[in-house]
């Protein structure tokens, strides 16, 4: 067997599900006995085009898993960037001192959520603005919101840049002590006209590997009701100076 048959046979197994199993067949709770939540955020300014394609694929293979998951989307109203006013040191942990936009709907949502899964458009080989300007938001006001919760990124692009923007996105969940949630290949998706991404049956099955084994690691994490691994050092903050 060679290499690409056996990614191909392990991709198939990973995205396929069985009917029958435990995990299809009642939704997963969390050590409180919380339902598992997995929040959506669709980082394109069309509410229905590739990117939510992406994104509904693995909203319907992660029921099966018995995960549930919601969508929000960012639109197309204007977002705000952080602009480093400190604000949010000092109001209790509630968030971004700007609460009239798409970061706080999703500040809020995250308070309930156990894992994000972000995607986004390919602009220039980069995030969409708008995505960036929140997910800074978020991660600075709210931080506290998405430690220790599983992360993926996932990308929608015509023909290039997508590698450079999933690596962008990754490297704000690193920062934040997020597991980062693999899958068979990069998640990247190609289409170009509304719905074309369906057309990709190698990106769409990436989107069901990808939410399969977001549900696996959330069944695991959650198992023995202790999630977060226990920290014993005072972060340390250097410089090329001192």
């Amino acid at each position: 067997m060679d290499r690409r048959e056996f990614m191909k046979k392990t991709a198939i197994t990973a995205a396929g599900v069985a009917v029958g199993s435990p995990v299809a067949a009642m939704l997963q709770s969390t050590g409180d006995g919380r339902q598992t939540k997995v929040l959506l955020v669709n980082g394109s300014p069309r509410p229905d085009g590739n990117t939510f394609c992406c994104l509904k694929e693995i909203e319907t293979q992660l029921l099966k898993h018995g995960v549930q998951s919601e969508i929000v989307q960012i639109g197309r109203k204007p977002v705000r960037m952080c602009i480093n006013c400190g604000a949010c040191r000092n109001n209790g942990g509630t968030g971004c001192v700007y609460d009239d936009d798409a970061c706080a709907e999703i500040i809020s949502k995250m308070a309930t959520a156990d894992a994000l899964i972000v995607g986004t458009p390919v602009y220039y080989g980069q995030p969409n603005g708008g995505i960036l300007a929140i997910m800074q938001r978020l991660f600075f006001s709210a931080g506290h919101l998405v430690q220790n919760k599983p992360a993926a990124a996932l990308a929608v692009c015509r023909r290039g840049g997508a590698t450079a923007t999933l690596q962008t996105m990754n490297m704000m969940f690193e920062m934040m002590n997020m597991p980062v949630v693999t899958s068979q290949y990069w998640n990247i998706a190609y289409g170009a006209g509304k719905g074309q991404v369906k057309l990709d049956a190698e990106g769409m099955q990436t989107m069901r590997t990808l939410a399969t084994n977001m549900a696996f690691l959330l069944q695991k994490i959650h198992a023995d009701g202790n999630p977060a691994p226990k920290r014993n050092e005072s972060p340390a903050f250097t410089n090329f100076i001192r």
